[in-house]
């Protein structure tokens, strides 16, 4: 049996540069994964068989089946395998629990199944399945380009501390197409707010939380009915800035200190609002054997 953590990430700047021939969009952004994490168990079995201790959560609506079957088709491996996934990080959230169960889930296999597929052999299978599941196969800080697929592993960020809270909004199909459909001309950027928090990182300057960006805020808070309520309620827990995940419709706010954030944390968790209190640095977790 083999045991992986499989970390949440958080988008500290997201732009949008504009729609590419492909119909794609061309994004600069610079991610960085968090302490909050799903755990994935793997066993060999003589057929497969995919389960969480979440009930909403379905393998047949997973990436995880899908790296299963890509995975055996690539290598024709006539394994079945046994996993068991504890879900921590929420669904459809903008923090890409789906994306990075689904490449703990190429890595676990590859050693499960004693392939030895060279990483970039399961960075090419990662983008079959998604953007975000080539970035996961990294993990830690990284620069991500392209329509997602081009990473570049960056300098680790100091440890600071993240809120992050999941408001009780409805959650919309197709939420990242739907926020990039609502994005405007005016909306796509040059990629300069990537550059300064790259250039900040490179030279370890302290990371200020009014560097961070994300273009989606530009129509989320129209698209997330309530959404500037739960923004409201950060601010007024202490939070200094707050910015939306991803896709969202998580909020987090970024601080340098524990204390501060547990400050945050428990104001918020006292108004019975669902919050998580996590932390950098967080990697790409090692199989373990148990």
């Amino acid at each position: 049996m083999l045991t992986i953590r499989a970390p949440a990430k958080l988008n500290l700047t997201l732009e949008v540069l504009g729609k590419r021939p492909d119909g794609y969009h061309e994004i600069r952004s610079v991610i960085q994964t968090i302490s909050l994490c799903d755990t994935l168990r793997f066993e060999l079995s003589s057929e497969v068989s995919i389960s969480s201790d979440l009930p909403e959560w379905s393998p047949g609506k997973s990436l995880v089946a899908k790296a299963v079957i890509l995975l055996q088709k690539t290598t024709s491996a006539a394994k079945g395998v046994k996993i068991e996934i504890a879900k921590n990080i929420p669904l459809v959230s903008g923090l890409g629990g789906d994306s990075s169960d689904a490449a703990a889930t190429l890595r676990g296999l590859n050693k499960l199944w004693e392939q030895n597929l060279p990483q970039s052999k399961l960075l090419e299978l990662a983008m079959q399945l998604g953007s975000d599941v080539v970035f996961f196969l990294y993990g830690g800080m990284a620069l991500v380009a392209g329509r997602g697929e081009i990473i570049t592993p960056l300098p680790p960020l100091p440890r600071h501390w993240f809120v992050l809270l999941l408001p009780d909004v409805p959650r919309l199909p197709d939420k990242t197409k739907q926020l990039y459909a609502h994005l405007k001309a005016s909306h796509y950027t040059k990629g300069g707010a990537t550059e300064k928090v790259v250039r900040v990182l490179g030279e370890k300057e302290q990371l200020n939380p009014s560097l961070l960006f994300n273009t989606f805020e530009n129509v989320a808070f129209e698209f997330f009915p309530g959404l500037n309520h739960y923004r409201d309620l950060m601010l007024k827990a202490g939070a200094k800035s707050v910015h939306l995940a991803g896709s969202g419709p998580t909020l987090y706010t970024m601080l340098k200190y524990k204390k501060d954030a547990e400050k945050v944390f428990n104001k918020l968790r006292q108004q019975e609002i669902k919050v998580y209190l996590t932390e950098t640095p967080a990697a790409v977790g090692d199989l373990t054997p148990s």
